[in-house]
């Protein structure tokens, strides 16, 4: 007589800690074996684009801070740099090399997160506390700068609320050279070619080439799957035409391309390619007022513009349309997390439980930009 199975409807969230956030996953399994699995969103919705409508163009800024709250400088950047383009107005170059550092320190900082909480989901309890500890430095300056450790509000349109404080910059390199290179040769050591990670993420959900671009996904996890694709380089804005970096792409090293570990080893890698950037900005930051191309009135003509930027998670996105008065008739925004978010029921078919953790972890998900 054969016997007979029911699947089982699981709930994975709204708070549990895997989510990385108030994600609900409706997940289908027979045994531990996962049928299908569905994301539901829609539990930290801030209304950002709705509420634009209602703010000055300045005001706004604030505002793209609590999207990605994790790359706060990043959604700051993007939104500065689509303003300016409807405006015309040319940034000085001290702006744009400071704007291109914090926004790379922020990039370090969020890739610092992933890197602890990636661990931790998959059992590794070191690699979170020192990840953060080199995290606290990063936003000891940026509180320093801006006056805030989370929500920064720094940029302008046009320049900056704030110059950099007087000797900040030795702070930054001295960090870069005595603690951070460091630490990413040990973490390497004690995780990124660890056996029990790499078998706990090689060859597991696997994204091709093909799906990653049907499906609109960008950043390090465009990468990961071997398109070799970066705003930074390939529709460059600010003075980052003016820097050499390289672009990580994902080879499939220890497993198949476009899986789990190489979504890790992008972002990895991203940090060296970061630190260089840091680097450059500081070596020629030339002198100047970063406010003096600030607006007295920003009130951009009727048009309107779409620009994107190259966030720690993928292309942020910033559709903006002008009727020629002091607030925006409509802002929108294309969210990487979002899209990024869209493949998991794709790629989690016929895996056990505990990969479902380890595919969600490296897809790298922020809320409050998923819900905006």
């Amino acid at each position: 007589m054969a016997l007979k199975t029911e699947e089982m409807v699981l709930n994975v969230g709204p708070q549990h800690p895997s989510t990385h956030g108030v994600l609900r996953l409706e997940v289908v399994t027979d045994g531990e074996l996962i049928i299908e699995a569905q994301p539901h969103i829609g539990y930290l919705h801030r209304c950002f684009e709705k509420h634009a409508e209602a703010m000055t163009w300045q005001q706004v800024i604030p505002y793209t801070d609590r999207m990605d709250y994790l790359a706060s400088m990043n959604n700051n950047f993007g939104y500065a740099v689509a303003v300016e383009k409807l405006m015309g107005i040319a940034v000085p170059e001290r702006v744009e090399r400071i704007r291109v550092m914090m926004a790379e320190l922020n990039r370090i900082a969020s890739h610092l997160v992933f890197f602890g909480s990636y661990g931790m989901d998959l059992g590794a309890g070191t690699p979170f506390l020192w990840a953060f500890r080199d995290r606290e430095e990063i936003l000891k300056v940026f509180e320093e700068v801006s006056g805030a450790r989370l929500l920064y509000n720094y940029y302008r349109v046009g320049g900056l609320a704030f110059d950099l404080t007087p000797g900040i910059d030795r702070r930054i390199l001295t960090f870069l050279e005595r603690d951070l290179e460091p630490h990413m040769a040990e973490l390497d050591d004690l995780l990124t070619f660890n056996k029990i990670f790499v078998e706990r993420s090689a060859s597991v959900g696997v994204i091709t080439r093909e799906d990653a671009i049907a499906y609109g996904i960008t950043g390090p996890m465009l990468r990961a799957s071997g398109v070799d694709w970066d705003i930074r380089r390939d529709e460059p804005y600010s003075i980052y035409p003016k820097l050499a970096f390289d672009v990580p792409v994902g080879r499939g090293e220890v497993g198949t391309t476009g899986d789990c570990w190489d979504r890790y080893i992008i972002r990895r890698r991203e940090v060296d390619q970061s630190i260089r950037l840091v680097r450059q900005c500081l070596a020629d930051l030339p002198e100047g007022d970063v406010t003096a191309a600030i607006p007295r009135n920003v009130r951009p003509p009727e048009g309107e513009v779409y620009v994107r930027t190259e966030a720690p998670r993928g292309e942020l996105g910033y559709y903006i349309k002008s009727d020629g008065s002091p607030k925006p008739f409509r802002v929108k925004v294309r969210a990487p997390s979002f899209c990024n978010l869209s493949i998991l029921k794709n790629i989690t078919h016929n895996v056990l439980m505990a990969d479902l953790i380890a595919i969600l972890g490296s897809i790298d998900i922020v809320l409050g930009e998923v819900d905006r």
